[in-house]
């Protein structure tokens, strides 16, 4: 109990910081950023995806949890068949030298089996922030990477059951143009 509290307080210096307007990043490369899964998998994004597509749900406060678990339950209701991955994305740096008890805090409410795809970014996550800006902080910043890890599709303003199809049906496209992309390159070698 006493490490959320400390999390909960943590984050909510993180929101104290001054605002970065919102903004659409559509077409731009996600920046490379260091991370590691709440499973302690280091993670170096979007490198580490490369070669499919994927979808990215970011969270700059504890608050947006709310809104990351609404896409979540809708993602897999539509069955979103490419790797999801929570990222608390955390622009602080208080928690940054906190961040293994707000880890912590996090493993205490996330099943051991999904501590996989939580990523946590602390050092780096400046650089989210300047991709996505980060007002209305309470809404996740959801993001379509592309195989190249292109930004293929966002959103920023709330969960829509609407959305959740259509991302589901890009991440479809994406995939089957990455399916045929490999069949041409294995074909060629």
């Amino acid at each position: 109990m006493k490490s959320l509290v400390l999390c909960a307080v943590v984050l909510s210096l993180a929101s104290c910081s001054s605002p970065t307007p919102n903004r659409d990043p559509l077409g731009e490369r996600f920046p490379s950023v260091e991370g590691e899964a709440l499973d302690g998998t280091p993670f170096r994004l979007p490198e580490d995806l490369l070669g499919a597509p994927a979808v990215l749900l970011v969270g700059y406060v504890q608050r947006t949890q709310f809104d990351i678990d609404r896409w979540l339950l809708g993602l897999l209701q539509a069955e979103v068949a490419v790797p999801i991955y929570e990222v608390p994305t955390i622009d602080s740096l208080v928690a940054t030298q906190l961040k293994g008890t707000i880890d912590d805090g996090m493993r205490a409410g996330i099943p051991e089996e999904d501590w996989s795809a939580v990523v946590t970014v602390y050092g780096d996550a400046d650089a989210i922030v300047e991709l996505t800006g980060n007002e209305r902080p309470q809404n996740a910043r959801v993001l379509v990477l592309d195989p190249s890890g292109q930004v293929a599709w966002f959103h920023d303003r709330g969960y829509s059951a609407r959305l959740a199809l259509e991302v589901r049906g890009l991440t479809d496209d994406l995939s089957a143009a990455s399916d045929r992309e490999a069949a041409r390159e294995a074909g060629a070698g």
